[in-house]
């Protein structure tokens, strides 16, 4: 057995390789050559066409014709000028979206999947050589699809765009980055309506649960709930420190500690994702710390904005008169 799978590898690898080769020839050869973008999935060459800066649909190969959601960071919305904080308007932050959507298809990237969905049926990949470029760009931010804090070394070249001000960070750093807006009227059977929230400091998702009802093309923006996070590290840190949590925090990386701290502020709750033999005696100190008010308070002002426009408005004909240009 062993002996007959490696005289077949060979010839099935050279199929592979004349099946993409034929496809890719194929798809170069249509109207839409110019549009082309190779990326790798799962190891085989492929032309695909970025709809914007994290996602693509699969033009030939193995998997043409399928759409994809690249995972670890999201892009801004390039329907239209959709997004606004800081001295940044909506028009120049449509650019940085464009902008993203162009580093995509101007590279050559590395995606692997387990085939996996989301929501819309799109195939999750993973890209991380292109997360990693359009991040240090500031053309993306972290993003976690739960409230757990993305991934570190992510995090880490996020945090020195921002401190360089690059891409959309120079003009102004919301603490959250509103993502996607939902009127309560979207679905009436529905008791609450929910706002998506991408944190900039770690890049976990907070939701903002509401019954507002927003017009077409309304301008929405978020109230944020700030902290302080210096003095949230320094908690963090004392309750590393404690002897008598030690086993409560052992599989809390000091990162995840630092966030459910702050959310505890936030909420006067843990994050889901806190283990349930850690939650009684980590919220028995937080809620300590808070009472003696080492944690600092939680002050509210205006964060990230974004236009309320319904996905059947947002592209072709009928689109919406504020996203017309």
């Amino acid at each position: 057995m062993n002996t007959q799978s490696r005289q077949t590898r060979p010839a099935r690898s050279l199929v592979v390789a004349v099946v993409v080769a034929g496809a890719l020839a194929a798809w170069r050869s249509g109207a839409h050559a110019e549009q082309a973008s190779r990326v790798y999935l799962n190891g085989i060459p492929s032309p695909v066409y970025f709809n914007d800066g994290d996602s693509f649909r699969v033009l030939a190969g193995p998997h043409a014709g399928s759409k994809a959601r690249l995972g670890g960071y999201n892009t801004l919305e390039s329907f239209g000028p959709a997004h606004s904080w800081g001295t940044w308007n909506a028009w120049e932050l449509y650019v940085n979206a464009k902008m993203a959507t162009l580093n995509g298809r101007r590279g050559v990237w590395h995606c692997t999947s387990d085939m996996n969905r989301d929501g819309y049926g799109r195939t999750l990949w993973d890209c991380p050589d292109l997360a990693l470029d359009n991040i240090r760009k500031g053309l993306a931010h972290v993003y976690n699809v739960d409230d757990r804090p993305g991934a570190i070394h992510l995090i880490r070249a996020q945090r020195l765009a921002i401190q360089e001000r690059r891409g959309m960070w120079a003009h102004g750093v919301p603490q959250f980055v509103v993502t996607s807006i939902h009127s309560i009227d979207e679905d009436p059977e529905r008791e609450f309506a929910y706002n998506r929230m991408i944190s900039t400091r770690d890049g976990h998702s907070d939701s903002m649960k509401h019954r507002e009802t927003y017009g077409e093309c309304q301008t929405v923006c978020m109230t944020e709930k700030q902290v302080d996070y210096a003095r949230v590290d320094a908690v963090a840190a004392q309750l590393r420190e404690d002897r008598a949590l030690a086993a409560a925090l052992a599989d809390i990386d000091n990162l995840h500690l630092s966030n459910a701290t702050a959310f505890y502020l936030r909420h006067d709750e843990l994050p889901e994702w806190v283990a349930e033999a850690s939650r009684a005696p980590l919220a028995a100190a937080l809620a300590a710390k808070k009472a003696a008010g080492a944690l600092g308070t939680v002050t509210e002002a205006r964060g990230s904005c974004m236009v309320n426009v319904a996905f059947n408005r947002r592209y072709g004909l009928s689109r919406a008169a504020c996203l017309r240009h």
